[in-house]
């Protein structure tokens, strides 16, 4: 079974986000199924072609409307995972972002969908490979079911089937019809489009025409039907359920394992965490100047400072735990302007209990998910999160709102002896129901000392590798390709 991943970015290669987190993990645990998955993405000028020991593979003519356009196909594998790299001008191969604004990006992804059929082509004709499903993502690569469901009649391509992924409803590629236009895209006539008059979006196409739809967790799936989450796109959602699956993503737990993490000055696992653990923390409050106290919780983020985030609850939350409580705190995090000052400008007004980072940095992220008694994700949505589970790898204990992946990861403390709780979840979307769930984390960490370390173990203890959800994936391209 050959499976193609089309993404607009994958670790390590060029990140954002949890897409590139799912893209640069998935593959790896299918391909430890004997499933052959391989990855198309675009070749940024930001990744380092030396580092990951890019090398070129071949050159082909792409006709277009506008006119021909010379492709350049580059391959690295990593983690055993073969990856394609397409470098065309003026799209991709100089740029220093992944994303470039609207107006950049919109044509750039609309020319990455129609090249990356043509890349699979010519890797047949070339190698002799081919895929049996296009597994695209977000709307990014929303067109390609479109294509291949216009190739049908075509003895070969009819035989390749496609699914997409939603990892977040809140981004669309709408509006876009004029530059589809100009680009000689064909009119999108799928009566579930026309009515609803989405034919210009191009998630809501890779919808419509993939023969299954998956989100990044079951109650994101759920979510996503109702207006509140769907984000205009729910009544297209429905007529499709019959298609689609909510598959909780994994994570790589080689990779973020705190018996072997370089980037934190004390290993530990599940046997020896209560001993080896508190060094850890006591690192990060030294590096963070902050006083060293075992007796005093510390609550952790890491996240992009995003609306999407919560940071509207725990900002205020904070404020007010930092002025009547004994708690210290360390967020790291980048994103709006505005969410930057104000996580910058909490780290200002309470200079010995707080110390925040505005910034991308996995060393200090490592180190807080390792030293952090609780973890904060108060997201207003969370098609499924990674930070909650990396944490509870870690030992940190998440402090979620009940949303999507969150409220399918973290089980709610009982509240007496912890025989069930891996965190503790709150519902409201207010800060005052925020900080008192944080108090309530204190009142059990001060006063709960042996319920809070079984939920830590229970965390611990936790399988969240990719094993189970690959095997899902398994199981859908096959009823696809049958």
């Amino acid at each position: 079974m050959n499976i193609l991943f089309a993404s607009a970015e994958s670790a390590p290669f060029a990140k954002t986000g949890g897409l590139a987190d799912v893209v640069g993990s998935l593959p790896k645990a299918l391909r430890q199924m004997n499933i052959d998955a391989r990855v198309i993405m675009p070749l940024y000028g930001l990744i380092d072609y030396n580092r990951y020991h890019l090398s070129y593979l071949f050159t082909f003519q792409f006709p277009r409307r506008t006119g021909v356009t010379d492709v350049h196909v580059h391959t690295a594998t990593y983690d055993g995972v073969p990856f394609y790299f397409v470098q065309a001008w003026p799209f991709f191969g100089q740029e220093n972002s992944i994303y470039d604004g609207w107006n950049a990006d919109v044509p750039r992804f609309i020319f990455f969908n129609q090249v990356a059929m043509a890349v699979a082509w010519e890797l047949r004709q070339r190698t002799g490979w081919f895929p049996d499903v296009f597994h695209v993502n977000d709307w990014h690569t929303g067109l390609i079911p479109f294509f291949l469901h216009e190739s049908r009649f075509d003895a070969i391509w009819g035989k390749v089937g496609s699914v997409i992924t939603i990892h977040n409803m809140a981004y669309q590629g709408e509006h876009i019809g004029g530059w589809m236009w100009e680009l000689g895209i064909q009119g999108r006539n799928h009566p579930d489009l026309v009515y609803q008059d989405l034919t210009n979006n191009t998630l809501a196409i890779g919808i419509a025409y993939s023969d299954a739809v998956t989100t990044v967790s079951p109650r994101y799936a759920i979510e996503i039907q109702y207006p509140y989450m769907g984000y205009g796109l729910y009544g297209l959602v429905r007529t499709r359920t019959n298609d689609l699956y909510g598959i909780l993503n994994g994570i790589d737990q080689e990779r973020w394992n705190p018996e072997t993490d370089p980037l934190i000055v004390s290993h530990f696992n599940a046997d020896n965490f209560k001993e080896l653990r508190p060094l850890n923390k006591r690192e990060l409050q030294i590096n963070c100047g902050l006083p060293v106290r075992d007796d005093v919780p510390l609550i952790g983020l890491v996240s992009r400072l995003d609306a999407q985030k919560g940071l509207d609850l725990a900002i205020p939350a904070l404020r007010r735990l930092l002025s009547t409580t004994d708690a210290q705190f360390v967020g790291l995090g980048t994103g709006s302007p505005d969410l930057n000052y104000e996580l910058w400008r909490i780290g200002q007004d309470f200079p010995l209990r707080c110390r925040t980072f505005v910034e991308h940095n996995l060393e200090i992220a490592q180190r807080i998910y390792a030293g952090c008694d609780i973890f904060l994700m108060p997201s207003h949505f969370e098609p499924c999160g990674m930070g909650q589970m990396i944490a509870m790898r870690y030992g940190a204990l998440p402090l979620v709102r009940e949303t999507g992946g969150l409220a399918d990861t973290v089980a709610n403390y009982d509240n007496g002896p912890a025989d069930v709780g891996t965190g503790f979840v709150f519902n409201w979307t207010q800060a005052d129901a925020l900080f008192n769930t944080i108090n309530w984390a204190l009142d059990t960490y001060h006063n709960r000392r042996e319920a809070w370390e079984r939920m830590q173990e229970r965390g611990m203890r936790t399988d969240f590798s990719w094993d189970r959800s690959a095997r899902q994936y398994a199981d859908l391209y096959q009823k696809i390709i049958d």
